[in-house]
């Protein structure tokens, strides 16, 4: 559920001790819990790495509702596609948690695409995972219960030693809270 790439995190910490880069390449950068890395429609100007603590990708819909793709943290990387496509943030991402994230300038960026193998191979499989991960969760919430993915979500969260609101554990699941609260009280009834 917290999705994670070391191989990505060690590629960019190398590249980040190396500095023999210009000065604006790459940094390193903190957001507190509850900043904003990226603003949904909003147009972004470096790619960002996590180096540390989760954020929660979502989408804000017209109606204000909030809708969780993902939570990401260590070595995932935000920006890419929005980059590659030239457009504006497809979604919001927001730090959970305190967040410490390399920014890479855009010209840097390209200076690696163009040049270096290795990070295009860590993207295309970065791409990859992320179908794979869509795919699988869109099976997951079409073949499963509510109540099991709730159990599932609550189970995660002890193991990640992560706080999730019930506003951001409804829109993971895509739920209301309103849901959310009925399907916690049977959860709780089935533990008794």
């Amino acid at each position: 559920m917290i999705r994670t790439n070391e191989t990505f995190l060690q590629y960019v910490d190398e590249l980040y001790h190396q500095q023999h880069y210009a000065h604006d390449a790459i940094a390193i950068v903190t957001y507190a819990p509850g900043d904003y890395l990226f603003i949904q429609d909003e147009k972004a100007s470096s790619i960002l790495l996590i180096k540390g603590g989760v954020t929660k990708v979502f989408f804000e819909e017209e109606n204000e509702k909030e809708y969780i793709v993902e939570f990401l943290s260590k070595g995932e990387v935000i920006g890419d596609i929005e980059y590659i496509r030239k457009i504006d943030s497809l979604c919001n991402v927001q730090a959970l948690d305190t967040v410490e994230a390399y920014v890479l300038s855009y010209p840097f960026f390209q200076s690696l695409l163009t040049k270096d193998s290795v990070l295009c191979e860590l993207l295309l499989d970065s791409f990859a995972e992320r179908i794979v991960n869509t795919a699988k969760r869109a099976s997951y919430q079409q073949l499963y219960t509510i109540e099991y993915s709730l159990h599932q979500l609550v189970e995660m969260q002890k193991k990640q030693d992560l706080n999730l609101s019930k506003e951001d554990m409804a829109a993971y699941l895509g739920i209301s809270v309103r849901s959310l609260n009925r399907s916690l009280n049977q959860l709780k009834d089935q533990m008794i």
